[in-house]
């Protein structure tokens, strides 16, 4: 087999074949921009597709340059350059040095469309949108099993936060029956109540790629989700309906595993930090309780318990010398009264007329005897004196 060729000198014959065509030396291709790339070499690759075919192209930093706009995935465009094979991959491209737009192709128009429905309906309402679980014990994700997001996602999440219980919902994310596949995880989930939360997504691609999770199906139902979503789909600049509705936008698959759960490690800091919080304000507390006992052992009615009796007593003796003080300067002016009042009361008595030499005289029953009419001869009277008394019988009764 001498004859053989290699995969290099067959790829080499068929590009000069294809650069001999005058036609495809300068054609002109009309399509959709999809997979649009700039490098930082300032070459630019992308897609030209239409509905039912796809061409690889590439537009070298020279005629890049020379761009007057900015090429988006969606956009139809108009390219001029040449048809040859790249040797190394054995695929054949368009060498783009020209490139001008016709407008934004129908998946973009389509998205802008449903875009301004649901909108308008209030399926992108910030009211709406519910907290995610700061704690979450399951997580549900639905993605594809094979694809590279998934294995991401559950390192991640394995890695940040081990206590989750990861409950994987294989679906397909492309193709005509990826989006019946995701609405119907999603109502799963709720139904069965399989989780805390979802998150649903893939890795990045083309519009036509990731289009599943522009599926209004899709986003009717995010929006009916008692659990919370976060959508994760494609690349930090991959936007698409279900990022709109979902409760939380993750830029990548990745990005969304670090947005459902915390960091197990910097909660161990927060406990370790919350701990030696509070074993410092123990400690703090012990020594203030430490210094108040010694404070109490050294007072002095710990140390000589009998001194507070003898101050007591001592109180007790000035008590009672104040109490007896006060009653004898009571008794005293008392006494004094006492005389004073004896003294006024003698004064006015009328045995103290009987001293000057005076008696009184008082009839047998005891009544004093005022006046001589109150007498006869013969009555019986008695004369009181300062110094006694004496019985009489009266004689006579002379009146004055």
């Amino acid at each position: 087999m001498d004859s053989a060729l290699t995969v290099t000198q067959l790829n080499l014959y068929i590009r000069d074949l294809l650069d001999d065509q005058p036609f495809l030396s300068g054609v002109c291709v009309k399509g959709e921009l999809s997979n649009y790339k700039m490098y930082p070499s300032g070459h630019h690759y992308f897609t030209l597709k239409d509905s039912e075919s796809s061409l690889k192209c590439v537009m070298f930093k020279g005629s890049a340059s020379k761009l007057r706009f900015r090429p988006e995935n969606g956009m139809g465009v108009t390219a001029w350059g040449r048809v040859t094979v790249y040797p190394r991959d054995g695929v054949y491209q368009l060498y783009c040095t020209q490139m001008m737009p016709e407008g934004t192709g129908d998946l973009q128009v389509a998205f802008e469309q449903l875009k301004a429905k649901l909108e308008a309906e209030g399926l992108f309402d910030p009211a709406h949108k519910k907290p995610l679980p700061r704690f979450p014990g399951r997580i549900a994700i639905i993605t594809s099993s094979a694809g590279a997001a998934v294995h991401d996602m559950i390192r991640i999440l394995g890695r940040r936060w081990p206590l989750a219980k990861l409950l994987v919902l294989p679906v397909r994310v492309q193709g005509s029956d990826a989006p019946a596949e995701i609405a119907g995880a999603i109502r799963y989930a709720n139904e069965f109540d399989v989780a805390d939360l979802i998150i649903t997504g893939r890795g990045g691609g083309s519009i036509e790629d990731l289009w599943a999770f522009n599926d209004e199906r899709v986003a009717r139902a995010i929006y009916a989700s008692r659990l919370p979503v976060i959508s994760a789909v494609g690349h930090e600049p991959d936007v698409t309906i279900s990022d709109y509705v979902a409760d939380r936008r993750a830029s990548t698959p990745s990005n969304a595993a670090e947005i459902a759960v915390p960091d197990c490690r910097e909660i161990a800091e927060l406990l370790e930090g919350f701990e030696l919080r509070a074993s410092q304000g123990m400690r703090k507390q012990l020594a203030a309780l430490r210094e108040r006992l010694e404070a109490c052992q050294n007072r002095r009615v710990l140390t000589d318990p009998t001194a507070a009796l003898d101050i007591r007593r001592m109180e007790l003796d000035r008590c009672r010398e104040r109490l007896v003080s006060a009653q004898e300067r009571r008794l005293a002016r008392d006494r004094q009264r006492f005389v004073g009042l004896t003294a006024s009361l003698e004064a006015m008595s009328p045995l103290r007329v009987l001293t000057r030499g005076y008696a009184i005289a008082s009839d047998a029953k005891g009544g004093c005897v005022k006046s001589v009419s109150q007498l006869d001869s013969g009555d019986e009277i008695s004369l009181r004196f300062a110094d006694g008394s004496a019985d009489c019988v009266v004689k006579e009764v002379q009146r004055s």
